[in-house]
């Protein structure tokens, strides 16, 4: 356990000793290996690339950022449309899985329902593109059939594509008008499939727990894969916003009862002496499938929906949780010094632990954890959010791209493809909003170059099959263009109506939602406007933390020594 004990301070000599040594980096090219970020400016305080971001390279960016999506877009609309997603590589489409239905990653969330289109339609809306958000509108309106023959699963669904049809509603609709005559013909009809879809959803919830399955057939016969109830807790407690809004647009509780229905069910099975919880369950039984709990796969949306609900609704009991829930988690799955901007000791991070132990389960960051900066600059800890935010970027620096799992005792990646996937952008978005340090768009910057440098195709953008060689694979999944580019888009966008709003919240889909409670039952805001983002009461997580960040603005986001270190901890340096 080598980056174990690299961690807790000791066999560092040894540990880059055998760094050097490696052969599995070897197969990175030149022109694809980052260098280390320290050894980008010289140590006699040069700090001016990465603390200073010109007007005219925020405007080049964002045009790169918007060719970015029409790339993508107009490769789907030209090559794969009305089918469910682009192949970049083979210029077609694809729909559902029909010669394999147990082909789950697939057919999980492909349903026959033009889902890139649905999936860009707020995209559309954010680039202020009226003309194509209209014709993307009317065609749902007037085409997407829900009555489908396709087991799909609820939380894909949800967050896909009944939440992009709830967010352009909203966007339509919205009485304050943020983007104005979006457009002025609409009759109400996203809202009405958004109750189609829901409908066909809500079957899945007629368990004796409450806990919906994981896969539901849209047309209402039986799901495949022999009807299937391993879920996980992300999976079971992630629809609580795209319900809970649905619930308050038709006036129809049930939607939302159900939803923090199974919110409840899950809280109630947590570890009583931990107070952790493992990431997979079975739906029916409750009974865990398996013993390891962290912020990555399988848990990773339950407590952002937790804070998010708080912030949209109102609920004082799901911020109660959300504190609680982050508290065990430092407990037991944090390591590293307790504070990330001072102090001795080493890289702060989370671990992956024995739900009912605490003890380390296994040695893996995976690529979707890296939300967890995002997720604690909304409740307020954006010291926290700072120093794991480079973590990621540094492993992110290491490939190119970040893998889908990257070992912290072996230094390597383990599950090597990266499917462009939106997570660290998300974070680098985030704390850019509320820092507002122009270190987060060269971030912003670099992850754009990477992906462009990389995946791009000819007809989109594919994904990465392999960190290590390179190779791609035929496959654009709608996240891409519903949260990666959208993400990069309004990092550079410095303009953008909804960087002046403070009434709507990102899904875990990256799809803008209306906050439909009061403002002053929120806690006092810690940011710019646009982002709904709140500084906890005093007594629990971290107050005043924001604003003791921006007076370090125009500083690099850590000290000299701890980026020095945290290099050092992933394997691009030595100390």
């Amino acid at each position: 356990m080598l980056l174990f004990f690299l961690f807790h301070g000791v066999l560092v000599d040894f540990a880059y000793s055998k760094i050097s040594q490696l052969s599995r980096f070897d197969s990175l090219s030149a022109k694809s290996k980052l260098a280390p970020f320290w050894e980008t400016f010289q140590d006699d305080g040069e700090f001016d690339k990465w603390i200073s971001f010109s007007s005219e390279e925020l405007s080049l960016y964002k045009e790169k950022a918007r060719a970015m999506f029409y790339h993508g877009y107009e490769n789907y609309m030209s090559h794969a449309f009305p089918l469910d997603e682009l192949d970049p590589i083979g210029c077609a489409g694809r729909g559902p899985d029909l010669q394999k239905p147990e082909n789950i990653n697939i057919n999980d969330v492909l349903g026959n329902y033009s889902l890139t289109l649905i999936d860009s339609m707020d995209t559309l809306a954010l680039l202020g593109d009226k003309e194509s958000f209209r014709s993307a509108v009317d065609f749902v309106v007037e085409s997407v059939d829900f009555n489908q023959p396709y087991s799909v699963n609820v939380f894909e669904v949800t967050i896909r594509v009944l939440g992009a049809l709830l967010s352009s509603h909203s966007l339509i609709v919205d009485p304050e008008q943020m983007i104005p005559d979006l457009h002025p013909e609409y009759n109400g009809g996203l809202l009405g499939k958004a109750v189609d879809l829901a409908d066909r959803i809500i079957p899945s919830f007629e368990t004796s727990s409450g806990v919906p399955l994981p896969r539901i057939k849209l047309n209402g016969g039986p799901a495949h894969t022999s009807n299937r109830t391993d879920t996980t807790i992300a999976s079971a407690t992630s629809l609580i916003l795209e319900f809970g809004l649905l619930s308050k647009l038709t006036g129809n509780d049930t939607y939302l009862s159900l939803a923090r229905n199974a919110v409840d069910v899950i809280w109630g099975v947590r570890n009583e002496t931990t107070g952790l919880w493992p990431s997979g369950i079975d739906s029916r039984t409750l009974l865990p499938t398996n013993n390891f709990s962290g912020f990555g796969a399988g848990f990773d949306s339950f407590p952002e929906y937790l804070l998010k609900s708080y912030i949209m609704f109102g609920y004082e009991v799901e911020f109660s949780r959300f504190t609680e829930l982050i508290r065990s988690y430092r407990k037991y799955a944090r390591q590293g010094r307790p504070k990330c901007f001072s102090g001795d000791g080493t890289v702060p991070f989370f671990t992956n632990v024995n739900y009912s132990t605490g003890e380390i389960a296994n040695t893996w960051l995976d690529s979707l954890s890296a939300f967890l900066p995002g997720l604690l600059t909304l409740s307020g800890d954006v010291e926290e959010a700072v120093c794991l935010h480079f973590l990621y970027f540094t492993i992110w620096r290491m490939f190119d791209a970040f893998p889908e799992r990257f070992d912290w005792n072996k230094l390597s990646s383990i599950v090597h493809f990266y499917p462009l996937r939106p997570e660290l952008i998300e974070s680098t978005y985030h704390l850019y909003r509320v820092t507002k340090s122009p270190f987060y768009l060269h971030v912003g910057k670099e992850l754009l170059n990477s992906i462009e440098r990389n995946m791009k195709t000819e007809c989109g953008f594919a994904t990465l099959h392999s960190v290590l060689d390179r190779t791609l694979e035929d496959r654009m999944e709608s996240f891409f263009l519903a949260e990666t580019v959208k993400y990069l888009y309004l990092l550079f966008d410095a303009e953008n109506p909804l960087h002046k709003s403070e009434k709507w919240i990102f899904s875990t889909e990256g799809h803008v939602l209306p906050v439909l409670k009061s403002e002053e039952k929120v806690g006092s805001k810690c940011t710019s406007p646009g982002l709904n983002l709140t500084r906890t009461p005093e007594n629990t997580i971290c107050p005043g933390v924001c604003h003791q960040f921006t007076r370090q603005q125009n500083l690099l986001p850590l000290q000299p020594k701890y980026i020095r270190q945290i290099e050092a901890a992933i394997g691009l340096r030595h100390l």
